[in-house]
């Protein structure tokens, strides 16, 4: 098992050697173009790109534009980036400065146009910070937040609150933490099983024709929920987990989106980072890592002992693409459907460029059938939440449960 967890772990480290090396030589094949971009580095000091040569340190150049995907009518980048790390979760919270880079780079550096975020990232922190980065370019990007848990201005978690009046008062909080007078997507963080579904979808028609929302989602929500929901104010998008070892969106939710014409948008794409192939058995997880502080179960040593093949099997898959494992986790869910689009985090500027690099990966039906035998085979030890975070998550959205001949958690009106 070391052997090979040591293999796993070089193949992600000699890609990102050869990032490193491939973005100092497109720097550098730059020089003499006449490249009028803006930079990221300019964009921070409020400067034009007139003043700055193209081949100078900090200069960008111009990548190849990525593949766009849809969310209902609403066009975004292929892979969007989930902004909740750069305010906490896996024990590492970079600088604000190198924070608010991140995001201009994943903008600048790699066209990404989609931006997740939510209020209770921090709380509060995550969305101010995104504020600041996409000021240069906010008519250019689509900003997605979620309300739904009631967080005190002090920032205290009270637990869950989609009452319309709360809500219609987290828009207005969470615009002014954007810099922005208007929320692309908005999303309830979790289905409030005190709150009809239809209460909430008309306040969201409301700040619709208000212009302070223009398109509406759920989070872990089922396919009966959704359906209410879709049937008052059209749902643009559904954001639940989804990832080679998650597949509870796979019986009820995925159909339905693809019935109503719902973008999906895949949460810890990666498993919460298990198959960029990092974190093997013997890792020591850090006390205010969240996997670690609230005891994930599959997260656990033997947990993670049982479930490394399948990182292994990705990394097997991987070899044959030049890829990382990490890619062909986040390549089998851009396969899966041509309206799924993944939102993975990071704090690293190299693991940014090394997700960006899975859509440059066309996976064969092969490729598919292999790793779907391998999944098969292979099994998932543990649970994908503990079971206090498990009970937030709708019929339908939980695995297995349904919310066939239900209403879901949603109470009726």
């Amino acid at each position: 098992m070391e052997e090979r967890e040591k293999e796993t772990k070089l193949g992600r480290r000699n890609f990102l050697i050869g990032a490193t090396i491939g973005a100092g030589s497109m720097v550098l094949s730059g020089a003499g173009c006449n490249n009028t971009s803006k930079t990221a580095a300019e964009a921070d000091e409020g400067k034009t790109s007139s003043s700055t040569p193209a081949n100078s340190k900090g200069a960008r150049t111009q990548p190849t534009a990525p593949s766009k995907r849809k969310l209902g009518s609403l066009e975004v980048s292929a892979l969007g980036f989930g902004c909740m790390n750069v305010a906490w979760a896996y024990g590492h919270t970079p600088e604000r400065k190198d924070a608010i880079r991140l995001i201009r780079d994943a903008y600048y550096e790699h066209g990404v146009t989609f931006f997740d975020t939510a209020e209770v990232y921090g709380p509060f922190v995550s969305e101010e910070i995104v504020g600041e980065a996409i000021a240069p370019f906010r008519d250019e990007v689509v900003i997605a937040t979620k309300i739904g848990f009631e967080v005190t201005p002090a920032g205290e978690r009270v637990g869950l609150n989609s009452q319309p009046e709360y809500v219609k008062k987290a828009v207005e909080r969470c615009l002014g933490r954007l810099k922005t007078d208007r929320i692309d997507i908005l999303y309830q963080h979790r289905v409030d099983p005190k709150v009809p579904i239809e209460h909430l979808a008309n306040a969201i028609k409301e700040l619709s024709a208000q212009g302070k929302v223009k398109h509406f989602g759920l989070s872990e929500a089922g396919a009966a929920t959704i359906r209410r929901a879709h049937a008052v104010f059209p749902v643009t998008a559904v954001q639940n987990e989804y990832s080679f070892w998650t597949r509870a969106p796979e019986p009820e939710v995925l159909p339905t989106c693809k019935e109503l014409g719902i973008g999906f948008v895949p949460w810890s794409p990666i498993g919460m980072g298990f198959f960029a192939g990092d974190i093997t058995p013997s890792t020591v997880l850090q006390p205010n890592d969240l996997r670690e502080m609230l005891k994930f179960p599959r997260f656990l040593p033997d947990a993670r002992r049982a479930n490394f093949p399948l990182v292994e099997l990705l990394y097997r898959v991987g070899k044959r693409h030049d890829a990382t494992s990490g890619q062909i986790a986040l390549a089998w869910l851009l396969a899966r459907e041509p309206w799924i689009v993944p939102i993975p985090g990071t704090t690293n500027p190299l693991h940014l460029a090394e997700n960006m690099g899975a859509l440059g990966i066309s996976l064969t039906a092969e490729d598919m059938e292999e790793l779907e035998a391998g999944y098969t085979s292979i099994g998932v030890t543990g649970a994908r939440a503990p079971e206090a975070l498990s009970a937030a998550q709708d019929l339908g959205a939980r695995t297995g449960t349904t919310s066939k001949g239900t209403h879901g958690m949603s109470p009726l009106p």
